[in-house]
């Protein structure tokens, strides 16, 4: 797909197939639901992305899928490379740079809490700070931005674990960067219980 803006938006997605997405959720609710609760969260991700003024790249984990939620007149979609988050995250914003991109922020495709207003918001922060941070209530984060590689970054992070964001904001402490509101993902039942949105998935779990 041709470049269109200066501004680039990754998305790293897994391929939603049974038994692979949402384990930590599956524990509790089961692999079906999960199944479905992340095909649901695929489709918020792709409705608060799609009429983002920016380019935007679908990274997926395992293959390609042409037929998908992920419409190829709107979204480019590549295979992540690399062999743990970090190297897959580096390689992807590499390559963007390579690509003439001057801002590159980088999503999940699992975040309800997650607005296109968030994502707007992120890019104008970059106008004045070489890098944004939106904190994950986790201890994660789930935006990450910049207008240069950082390889500091993506070194030396234990993936998927609560000190995530702390040592990357440890990264930044002589560099400029601003933070976004801190925001719920969702990886246990407990982060989705309570939320209407998800009451027809969880159905089997209050008989």
């Amino acid at each position: 797909m041709k470049k269109t803006s200066n501004n680039l938006l990754l998305i790293f997605t897994r391929n939603p197939e049974l038994g692979k997405c949402k384990t930590r959720l599956a524990a509790t609710v089961g692999d079906n639901a999960a199944l479905e609760i992340y095909k649901f969260l695929l489709k918020h991700t792709v409705l608060i992305t799609k009429s983002l003024a920016f380019d935007k790249q679908v990274y997926y984990s395992e293959e390609i899928w042409e037929d998908d939620v992920w419409d190829t007149m709107t979204f480019s979609k590549k295979a992540q490379k690399g062999i743990d988050l970090g190297e897959r995250m580096e390689n992807a914003f590499k390559e963007g740079f390579k690509e003439g991109y001057k801002k590159i922020c980088i999503i999940g495709s699992d975040m309800f809490d997650l607005s296109k207003q968030d994502i707007e918001l992120a890019y104008k922060k970059l106008n004045d700070n070489d890098f944004v941070v939106g904190p994950a209530e986790d201890g994660g984060y789930y935006l990450l931005g910049m207008k240069s590689i950082y390889p500091k970054l993506f070194k030396d992070k234990a993936w998927g674990t609560g000190n995530v964001l702390k040592h990357t904001l440890q990264n930044l402490q002589d560099k400029s960067y601003s933070t976004l509101t801190t925001r719920n993902d969702v990886d246990l039942y407990e982060d989705i219980a309570t939320l209407d949105a998800f009451q027809p998935f969880l159905k089997h779990m209050k008989k």
